[in-house]
């Protein structure tokens, strides 16, 4: 499965990267604030190269288990502001895995909201998904917020789930399927 690229919505185009975002990924890739709630640490410039050198491979989803990886390019500033991914986790039984990470500057406008749904449509209406899941730390108040927004319910709270940067982590599951997006989407 391939999307139609680009993959557009009202004020973003959703791609596969390039060797040129290489400066915008690492913008927000280096954040350490952005690593706050993700696992490992705030990326060198090294880092940022090996992560959009493995992205520029991410473009298609052919058999579960992989990752679609597209950058997320604000075109009234010209410049890639995040990544959103979708995990084909299991073909039998129709299941996916939303992410997200966003540059903390263009927190707040809506964008990771717009990004997030175009991938939701993609899983549902393209790759035919049941569900879809996603992941995040109870202390990440605007990760959990928008998967409410977007209409995905909270399935799950674990308590003490992981050793979490040298502490036990939390962690929030939410989950839609396709009937609910279909809801939303009516």
């Amino acid at each position: 499965m391939r999307p139609d690229y680009p993959v557009t919505t009202d004020r973003l185009v959703l791609r596969p990267f390039t060797e040129h975002d290489l400066d915008d990924l690492h913008a927000y890739r280096s954040d350490q604030e952005v690593y706050r709630y993700l696992y490992g640490e705030a990326a060198s410039l090294e880092d940022s190269e090996q992560r959009l050198e493995k992205s520029l491979t991410m473009s298609e989803l052919t058999e579960e288990g992989q990752w679609l990886v597209l950058a997320v390019h604000f075109p009234e500033q010209g410049r890639v502001i995040g990544d959103v991914v979708l995990k084909w986790v299991s073909e039998k039984d129709r299941q996916g895995e939303l992410g997200y990470v966003f540059n903390p500057e263009f927190q707040g406008k809506g964008l990771a909201r717009e990004a997030a749904e175009a991938m939701l449509k993609i899983g549902f209406e393209q790759l035919q998904l049941h569900r879809i899941i996603a992941q995040c730390d109870p202390r990440n108040e605007p990760s959990w917020r928008l998967m409410e927004r977007l209409g995905m319910r909270r399935e799950a709270h674990f308590r003490h789930n992981e050793i979490f940067k040298g502490e036990w982590g939390d962690l929030f599951v939410y989950a839609m399927l396709d009937e609910e997006y279909r809801r939303v989407q009516a």
